[in-house]
């Protein structure tokens, strides 16, 4: 028997342990850290995991046992790249809330503003298996704005949905999609010349913002856009960047680090296979799919290998969704990701632990460990076996689908 515990505020220990909230056993455990656990039980308390092994007993007196018999367990997935609760469903022009198109540089706006939490389309990705998502404002501005963390709980508030231990995070754009919004406007930008002039230009009005405010023997009025921007200056921000070229990724590096800013990750990126070196060696990672493609001219240069490409060269490759409809089989991606050359063990972070780094939360969701969150996912079979199904997603301990359950009022739990 291996056994992997942890006293957690005196709730268990490998001497005496007392009942556990949930225990899921008998299943094939893929932890993503370590190796596969065979009969592998899972004890959770207090919405967190205090105890991973093999053959490990069962606490008397445990609220919930599952037996996950023949079923494989995984940590809840992530989704670095979603508009759920932004762009909600029916999609209708009434919930096109993603997209503050009047500048092109709204750092200051919060996608928590318009998340609409009955969105349909978050229970639908709690049946897929995912727990997180960053949910990112649209790709029509440069900078578009502050990005919502959260959690896939029930909740009818957005406070309930929260992910309050992720930082702060903000979505940038360049390519073809601000100069399509912009190329009337009279100021632009309507070229990627204009693209990186406008970051530079906005980036040093805050830092002249910031000298005026210190120096100035008058009051300074607070500008929330300025703020904003000082905040990415100082590293309290994450910055994620809609980027597809490689001459992109590059200029957009070229600019941000003019100002000492690093970029977390690159999202959509189908061309960093071919920049996969500068993009390691400023700290970057990306987020992407495994072969949307040619949609438009700058998503014409992809490959199917550029996932693991990238991954090779120690680059944090976050699988992404970018849809309502993809969310609910990020499994069924990362497979193709296998097939494609990946090995299994890559796959499964590019779902699990590369988004959960990238988001800033790898202390808490990820993998399955002692101490993090249990935040779990239940399959019928191996996660990247073409007809597995989600069983269960848990989150916090807390059973959020039950497939056994659709179709019955208490569908969702």
């Amino acid at each position: 028997m291996t056994l992997i515990t942890l006293a957690l505020s005196g709730l268990l220990s490998a001497g005496s342990a007392e009942a556990a909230d949930l225990a899921i056993v008998h299943a094939t455990v893929l932890p993503v850290v370590g190796s596969t656990i065979e009969d592998g039980t899972v004890l959770v308390e207090d919405g967190r995991i205090v105890a991973v092994g093999s053959g490990l007993p069962v606490p008397e007196g445990t609220t919930t046992v599952v037996d996950a018999t023949g079923q494989f367990l995984t940590p809840g997935l992530i989704d670095l790249h979603s508009h759920m609760g932004v762009y909600s469903w029916p999609g209708v022009n009434a919930h096109s809330d993603g997209n503050e198109m009047i500048h092109p540089i709204t750092p200051h706006v919060r996608a928590e503003d318009a998340v609409r939490v009955a969105d349909p389309a978050f229970s639908r990705a709690r049946a897929g298996g995912v727990t997180s998502i960053l949910v990112l404002p649209g790709s029509g501005n440069l900078m578009g704005g502050q990005a919502a963390p959260l959690k896939l709980r029930q909740s009818r508030t957005l406070a309930g949905m929260r992910f309050a231990a992720a930082p702060r995070a903000i979505k940038m754009a360049c390519g073809e999609n601000p100069k399509r919004v912009y190329k009337e406007d009279a100021f632009g930008p309507m070229t990627r010349m204009g693209n990186l002039a406008w970051m530079r230009t906005s980036f040093q009005a805050a830092l002249d913002y910031r000298t005026a405010r210190e120096e100035s023997s008058e009051p300074v009025a607070e500008d929330a856009m300025m703020e904003a921007l000082l905040d990415v200056l100082d590293g309290e921000i994450r910055v994620h960047v809609h980027c597809y070229r490689h001459d992109d990724i590059e200029g957009i590096i070229r600019v941000m680090e003019e100002f000492d800013i690093r970029v977390t990750a690159f999202h959509h990126a189908l061309e960093a296979y071919k920049v996969r070196d500068l993009i390691a060696e400023h700290g970057a990672g990306i987020a992407t799919w495994p072969d949307w493609w040619g949609f438009k001219l700058e998503a014409y240069d992809a490959i199917p290998e550029n996932m693991q490409l990238v991954k090779e060269v120690g680059v944090r490759v976050a699988l992404h969704s970018d849809s309502p409809d993809t969310v609910q089989r990020l499994y069924t991606e990362a497979a193709k990701v296998v097939g494609y050359g990946m090995s299994e063990q890559d796959a499964l972070e590019t779902i699990t632990l590369d988004p959960a780094i990238l988001l800033g939360v790898q202390d808490r969701v990820g993998t399955i460990e002692v101490g993090k969150d249990a935040d779990l996912t239940v399959f019928s079979k191996h996660p990247f076996d073409v007809t597995t199904l989600v069983e269960q997603t848990w989150i916090e301990g807390r059973l959020v689908f039950d497939r056994s359950l659709e179709g019955t009022p208490d569908a969702h739990p």
